[in-house]
């Protein structure tokens, strides 16, 4: 990941520290670490999120993994794949959500 996604407008102007944390730790830091490719950070952020049931945030981190190197059959596979640990619902929700990327 080359350059750091920006955050929103809206979380810039509604809280101005998150969107600093989320840029400069988050993104500048954490997702730049070389001990995981951002393909592996992107297979256990989609992991997560999918599991957790954060479907607000899945779709822009769907689309990241996207731009990390996974494919759309791999998301389907990994969402598939964690139907059975984190349940049927927030695996068909997670799927509804890549839908509509």
């Amino acid at each position: 990941m080359p350059t750091p996604p920006q955050v929103t407008p809206t979380l810039r102007s509604q809280a101005p520290k998150l969107a600093q944390i989320t840029e400069q730790v988050l993104f500048g830091d954490i997702w730049q670490r070389p001990q995981l490719s951002p393909r592996e950070r992107s297979l256990a952020t989609v992991a997560s999120l999918v599991v957790l049931g954060r479907l607000e945030q899945l779709p822009f981190h769907l689309q990241l993994a996207r731009d990390n190197g996974l494919t759309r059959e791999e998301l389907v596979e990994l969402i598939t794949h964690l139907a059975f640990y984190g349940g049927w619902p927030t695996a068909a929700s997670a799927l509804h959500c890549l839908e509509e990327e």
